[in-house]
């Protein structure tokens, strides 16, 4: 028996921490021999990547007949979809750092990380919802004036919930447990920021609009899809090391499919009211509404082309220019988001964050390109698509989330009294 054996035996501390780093190590060899067995890193070299095509395909299937049930269902089921796929991210990543035998020495920690995640949901929902959640109790005077309360102390409730964490925290310390402790309360914080804060954008969108979540989202899809397909058959030229599956010639053909892809797609997904108007209040009911100018076609003359070209004019939804800048974006910067997902699988040297979805992985590596999208499209909503002076839904909404019932009905007197004397002078 040799001297590291025999101290590891005697140890128990120290045996636990020899079989870890050997466990680690066998996995690595593992992978490695893995990616020998398969003929390379490139797919177009991988022996085994029909098999692994069809298990893909297959669960792409269902994810999309999954994915249409609920956008039929409408703006409250997304949502709840959205935070069931935030909740198995979140726990994905959380696994990552966590150790058995620390986590066995500190009953109710795991608790306190979902403590500050529902915290900071209850944050960003309650800042991006306010005006649905207000329209949704108006005729209900109690819920209405309960609701208001929310709002108008949302930031002290989020604040105290937050702080009692924190408290809670500082009193679970234990000696010589520091340094994880300390790492889990910052590694808890990370997640909510670059995992839920980017992915909660997607609500956002969501109740302006169906259209600009799923058009997005959509635009992940096929870029991904497009990669896969270009890289599978004509894939040689590796794009980043940090995803040796990755080439240029899947980046480039994916590039130019979705750009093309947006144009057309805004063009139907533009037609259905369902999907263009924005949802006011948190009820399930179908949508009717004046698209607006973005959502109604126009004629534009092809009058440069030469006379022989069969179309003299073409007729395209304002919209569509948009969704190239969508596309654009798509095809271009998100799939940084999943680059850095694979570093960060590389860092803690693991293929995939999960094993939720057979052929993709877990959750997290599905929606990593669709965070960083989804903060994008947000950004470009408010930035291009949204009117920058006040209209009446905009002075409404602030009516609503800071006057009370007695100072509207007030407001409401002295706007009648104003109108009435302002008929009066002019007649």
């Amino acid at each position: 028996m040799s001297t590291t054996q025999r101290d590891s035996s005697s140890n128990p501390s120290t045996s636990y921490t020899f079989n870890r780093i050997r466990h680690r190590r066998r996995s690595n060899e593992v992978i490695h021999e893995a990616d020998k067995a398969s003929g390379g890193h490139l797919l177009v070299d991988d022996q085994n990547k029909y098999k692994s095509m069809r298990t893909r395909a297959w669960s792409t299937v269902w994810m999309l007949g999954g994915f249409a049930l609920i956008i039929y269902m409408g703006h409250l089921y997304i949502w709840a979809m959205i935070i069931a796929i935030q909740i198995f991210m979140v726990r994905e990543v959380f696994n990552l750092a966590r150790k058995a035998r620390e986590d066995r020495d500190l009953p109710g920690f795991r608790i306190l990380n979902w403590h500050f995640f529902f915290t900071t949901m209850i944050f960003v929902y309650g800042y991006f919802l306010r005006r649905q959640l207000v329209n949704t109790v108006l005729s209900d005077k109690f819920l209405y004036r309960l609701v208001s309360s929310f709002i108008k102390y949302q930031l002290f409730i989020c604040y105290f919930l937050y702080i009692s964490g924190f408290v809670w925290f500082i009193l679970t310390l234990k000696m010589k447990m520091y340094k994880y402790q300390f790492g889990q309360f910052a590694w808890t914080h990370m997640i909510l920021l670059v995992v839920f804060t980017q992915s909660a954008f997607t609500v956002a969108n969501i109740f302006e609009g169906i259209f600009w979540f799923l058009l997005p989202a959509f635009l992940i899809v096929i870029n991904d899809i497009a990669a896969y397909i270009f890289g599978f058959f004509f894939g040689r030229t590796p794009l980043i090391k940090l995803s040796p599956k990755k080439t240029w010639e899947g980046f480039i053909g994916a590039s130019v499919t979705t750009i093309i892809s947006a144009f057309l797609l805004a063009n139907f997904l533009g037609r259905f009211q369902w999907l263009t108007c924005p949802r006011k209040d948190l009820s399930t009911g179908w949508l009717h509404c004046d698209p607006g100018p973005l959502f109604k076609p126009k004629c534009y003359s092809l009058g440069m082309l030469p006379s022989w070209f069969p179309w003299k004019e073409i007729t395209v939804l304002p919209v569509q220019w948009h969704a190239l800048a969508l596309g654009l974006f798509a095809s271009s910067i998100a799939p940084f988001g999943g680059f850095f997902a694979s570093g960060f699988k590389r860092a803690f040297k693991i293929k995939d964050f999960g094993d939720s979805i057979p052929g993709h992985g877990g959750m997290t590596d599905r929606m990593d390109c669709q965070m960083v999208m989804a903060v994008f499209s947000y950004i470009y909503y408010q930035s291009f698509i949204v009117p920058h002076n006040d209209t009446v839904d905009t002075i409404l909404q602030q009516i609503l989330g800071n006057l009370s019932i007695e100072d509207q009905i007030d407001l409401y007197r002295q706007l009648g009294d104003r109108l009435m004397a302002s008929h009066l002078n002019s007649s």
